[in-house]
């Protein structure tokens, strides 16, 4: 199919997970599950309030991962997706990930 509209695709393929994860932002901080995660980002639900704009950046912590600094690319719905920051220790962190822990998660109810 071609692309008409002349917007950016995704260029990494994301996988679905659940993990449970606290995103920080300035003296705020909100309780949180990651929704899906590839190299480059994180789309996470929020379960607080949270007022991050778009172009914000936010470290984001949980155990799988560790802690991981972004950009906040958008909000929709009580729901981030966040850019990660290519650093050498970021790459490595996802890359660990991916290799030791990640498993994708299928929903729950089937048709």
């Amino acid at each position: 199919m071609q692309n008409n509209l002349k917007m950016d695709g995704r260029k990494v393929q994301r996988n679905r997970c659940r993990i449970d994860s606290t995103v920080k932002y300035l003296n705020q901080q909100a309780a949180g599950r990651v929704l899906n995660v590839s190299r480059t980002g994180i789309a996470i639900e929020l379960s607080g309030k949270f007022n991050a704009a778009t172009g914000s950046n936010v470290v984001i912590e949980n155990d799988d991962i560790g802690l991981i600094e972004g950009t906040v690319r958008w909000r929709r719905d009580g729901r981030l997706g966040i850019q990660i920051k290519q650093t050498s220790n970021s790459l490595a962190q996802m890359s660990a990930y991916f290799r030791h822990f990640h498993r994708e998660v299928r929903p729950v109810l089937t048709r």
